[in-house]
């Protein structure tokens, strides 16, 4: 196998050959990633047994964590807009924020829904009214996609109960109640500057969005629309099953380790909630239509998911392909032994989610590499998470499941993904970092 810088070197070619063959040559994204994992496999030297085997293997783990997640996601989003239930909340969340604030309503809603459900599923769920909102406010959905990804992004790095901080906080003995205190400050900057992003850099870039049917067409057909409160169900179910799984891991074992406590963990698994989800979708179609919803509907919910799949999946195995680079326990070495203070998690952080893709990846074995050097460095554990969590988000490309997500769904070039989602993430990962190092100055 070659060495580390090597493997370095060779992840630039891999990321420069992705971004020509996808953005230039308009290959498709999922063929693309697919055959540069192979290549960078053969290239790093590994076994051509474990090439297939790495590749296959990210291929179905991403398939395995958020496969089922985006096919139900897709089919209530589907049934959201055709009962209209997805105007419906539009014009609920226009008629309290105005038109000219809906990237900040959907910025503020991801922000609260990653707390405890991952940004992957929360993106999925939420597109539904990021789309509406998109046309009803006659708002760029680059505009919209930025705001709600940067939004989930924010939490979901830096606020327990989701995996990677937590993690994090068991590994550092960090007080988990600072974590999440500090941990809040530090995301709300880190969404205002994604939030500023979207609006002033994504609004310069144009992505036309149209329902199937309007607002009026919808009235027309049905003679209402959906209630807000029954139209909000099929997406605060999940989230609200999903958080209660987030409890009951938490220390002390709030909901004890018997059969409450498994079926809340049953329940709350994303895919058993968005499950559930559609079927309580399927409420809010009307009489006339249930036969149509049950068929139709779903089978084209199932139809639009299955390109966005495909190219997750390819960016797993691409960035599995990664994690089993001798670069990796390079970077770890190389960076470890650096007086850096703050700014050495932080930057382990970054070096390790621009490498490999995964963020709550980079935040644990972040936290495994400062584990020791916690004491020697003199570094606060709380926000020494706070770094890592803040390094974790910087930069969410080609191999990041979550790039591909964000750019599918929102129907974004990967190009124009580039330069406006991946940046983004470089710009809320050190507005949270700048404000861990203010709190420095004042916590000890």
């Amino acid at each position: 196998m070659v060495s580390g810088p090597v493997a370095i070197v060779l992840l630039i070619v891999a990321v420069i050959l992705i971004v020509y063959a996808t953005a230039k040559l308009r290959m498709n994204p999922f063929i693309v990633l697919v055959t540069v994992a192979f290549l960078y496999g053969l290239g790093i030297g590994l076994p051509l047994p474990e090439v297939v085997e790495t590749v296959t293997s990210g291929f179905g783990g991403t398939m395995a964590a958020i496969g089922i997640v985006i096919i139900c996601g897709t089919i209530i989003g589907n049934i959201l807009e055709k009962t209209g239930a997805a105007l419906s909340i539009t014009q609920a969340i226009l008629g309290v924020v105005g038109e000219k604030r809906a990237p900040m309503a959907m910025s503020v809603a991801g922000f609260i829904v990653s707390v405890p459900v991952f940004c992957d599923s929360g993106y999925v769920v939420l597109t539904p009214l990021n789309k509406a909102l998109s046309v009803q406010a006659k708002r760029s959905m680059v505009t919209m996609a930025v705001a709600l990804g940067t939004g989930l992004h924010a939490t979901h790095a830096l606020v327990p109960p989701t995996p990677g901080p937590i993690a994090a906080a068991a590994e550092l003995n960090a007080d988990l109640g600072a974590v999440i205190g500090l941990g809040l400050i530090a995301a709300v900057f880190s969404m205002a500057a994604g939030y500023v992003f979207a609006v002033r850099v994504g609004g310069k870039y144009e992505i036309g969005m149209e329902l199937e049917e309007s607002y009026d067409q919808l009235l027309k057909k049905y003679g209402h629309l959906p209630g807000t409160f029954h139209s909000l169900l099929p997406l605060l179910v999940p989230i609200i099953l999903i958080l209660l799984n987030s409890v009951a891991q938490f220390p002390g074992e709030p909901f004890g380790v018997g059969g409450f406590y498994n079926l809340v963990t049953f329940l709350g698994s994303p895919a058993t909630a968005l499950v559930i989800g559609v079927f309580v979708a399927l409420t809010l179609v009307v009489k006339e239509a249930q036969p149509e919803a049950r068929d139709q509907w779903i089978g084209q919910g199932v139809r639009n998911a299955g390109l966005i799949i495909a190219i997750t999946g390819a960016g797993g195995a691409f960035g599995n392909i990664l994690r089993a680079s001798p670069m990796v326990p390079f970077i770890e070495q190389a960076m470890e032994g650096l007086p850096l203070g703050l700014f050495l998690p932080f930057a382990i952080a970054v070096v390790l989610k621009t490498a490999q893709g995964s963020g709550t990846v980079s935040i644990i074995t972040t936290a495994a590499i400062m584990a020791p050097l916690i004491e020697p460095f003199g570094l606060n554990p709380v926000l020494t998470v706070l770094a890592i969590g803040s390094g974790a988000v910087i930069v969410s490309h080609a191999n990041d499941s979550y790039f591909w997500v964000v750019s599918q769904f929102a129907g974004m070039p990967t190009e124009l993904a580039y330069k406006v989602w991946t940046t983004s993430t470089l710009v809320q990962g050190v507005a949270s970092f700048i404000i861990v190092l203010i709190m420095s100055l004042f916590i000890g």
